[in-house]
């Protein structure tokens, strides 16, 4: 039996790091994440950017000692309930481990901290197609935000300021 062990992120532990570095890239990689590599500006500053902000906190899965999947956290702000909130803002399973419940155990790992920071609900977003996500999401009790029946659900949207 494999042993999963889910630790928060150290970003002064360089194995950590280079193990968040290595998800990352290839979540990024994976058509779910852009099928597009980190760029050696990100790859070289965003250790030292995510440590500096006190907003963010990561989660890596390991199982058997080997990086299987990890998150990126961003608290947030709710004003409707005058409460923090957590956004998981990067999530992913190497292919590797996919299927072993390791997004679940991630997800109820990030409730746990989100509880512990006292937040009133966790965020994220999952691209339509992502079918194998939001089945995950859904069995974990996330549902698409709408505020009632005739405003429909919430979309994502963005404006990019850069290339």
């Amino acid at each position: 039996m494999s042993k999963l062990q889910i630790l928060d992120v150290n970003f002064d532990n360089s194995d950590h790091a280079d193990a968040l570095l290595k998800l990352l890239n290839d979540y990024a990689c994976d058509p779910m994440g852009g099928s597009e590599p980190l760029t050696e500006f990100c790859r070289t500053h965003l250790i030292s950017a995510l440590k500096h902000r006190p907003n963010v906190c990561a989660v890596i899965a390991w199982v058997d000692g080997e990086p299987a999947g990890f998150s990126i956290c961003i608290e947030g702000f709710s004003t409707f309930a005058c409460q923090p909130l957590l956004n998981i803002h990067d999530f992913a399973v190497s292919p590797a481990f996919r299927g072993k419940g390791i997004a679940s155990a991630l997800l109820q790992y990030i409730e746990n901290i989100a509880k512990k920071r006292g937040c009133c609900k966790l965020t994220l977003e999952v691209l339509e197609g992502n079918q194998v996500a939001r089945h995950v999401y859904h069995q974990q009790g996330f549902a698409q935000y709408a505020l009632g029946q005739t405003t429909g659900g919430a979309l994502m949207m963005q404006k990019k300021l850069s290339d």
